[in-house]
């Protein structure tokens, strides 16, 4: 298992660039509160982990280090952790904050996929987490399987992934509107809609079943574990309906959904015309700006155990 080295020349890559700007809008307001969110996760994440010291602990899609950070401030100096991502840039820059934090030395950084942690020998560790990783591997099952590979006899997952088929099915169903009521009295703003919800998201079922965002449910990761090996498996789907987090119409325009994602500012200025753009706006913004929008979170919570 080779630790990759941190390098200043690195270029950014569509991971990078998305968590550590089109994520937030590159407003720093905005990606406090985001933080402020994600931070639950993370700690939900490690009280499923039952982490002891001494243990060691690979944070799959580590990102910019939120569970592995998250955990060593838990357990101390005597954790040991992995730490992977398929971004080589945010591996670089994840290592650099570890020795900002003076925690490098308790820290192994591993380029790869969650599918593919070959470069990782099996039955070395007692926990792997993760955190809305899976919805961005095309071969789910495979991951699940790398998991229980490298997990000991006794180890654990412990894993938050986000569900996106309803956002599918919401653009499928505008999809299917726009087709059939051509006389819709608000038509002109569901196709708008429509178009920026499309870029998004699959807007047909032939998409969506191709798309890693949402070829699955918490089903299918249910099933994805057990197949795997793992028992005393145990998924809550968590379903919340809340306000939107506050942001300034500046920083909407310049956030993307995810990092395949355009912002709306890219979609605006590449699939509107500048009347429409503008009704659009008119439209929009007032709901945003006033806080009156609102986000619909579906989360699967799993933990398991590999027993032998």
């Amino acid at each position: 298992m080779d630790d990759v080295p941190a390098s200043t020349s690195i270029k950014n890559d569509d991971w990078s660039n998305w968590l550590l700007g089109r994520r937030h809008g590159h407003d720093t307001a905005y990606q406090q509160r985001l933080l402020n969110v994600v931070e639950q996760y993370r700690e939900r994440v490690l009280d499923g982990a039952r982490l002891a010291p001494g243990s060691t602990l690979i944070d799959v899609g580590t990102g910019d280090g939120l569970i592995a950070f998250g955990a060593i401030a838990r357990i101390g100096p005597s954790l040991r952790v992995i730490l992977t991502d398929i971004s080589h840039a945010l591996l670089a820059h994840t290592e650099q904050l570890a020795i900002e934090r003076g925690v490098r030395s308790q820290c192994t950084f591993v380029q790869g996929s969650a599918d593919d942690l070959s470069q990782i020998e099996s039955g070395i560790a007692d926990v792997v987490a993760t955190r809305a990783v899976l919805a961005y591997v095309q071969d789910k099952a495979r991951a699940f399987r790398e998991f229980h590979r490298v997990l000991k006899p006794g180890g654990r997952i412990s894993l938050a992934e986000p569900i996106y088929q309803d956002e599918a099915m919401d653009v499928c169903g505008l999809t299917k509107l726009i087709q059939t009521e051509p006389n819709h009295p608000q038509i002109d703003f569901l196709r708008l809609v429509h178009r920026y919800k499309s870029s998004q998201f699959p807007a047909t079922p032939e998409q969506t079943i191709s798309s890693s965002l949402t070829n699955y449910n918490e089903r299918d990761l249910f099933r994805f574990a057990r197949d795997a090996g793992f028992m005393n498996l145990h998924l809550e789907l968590h379903m919340d309906l809340k306000p939107a987090v506050p942001i300034t119409w500046e920083a909407y325009l310049n956030v993307a959904n995810h990092p395949a994602a355009p912002t709306l500012r890219e979609v605006l200025q590449k699939s509107f015309s500048p009347s429409e753009a503008e009704m659009f706006e008119r439209t929009l913004r007032p709901i945003v700006e006033s806080g009156q929008s609102e986000q619909r979170q579906l989360v699967a919570y799993i933990t398991a155990d590999k027993l032998r």
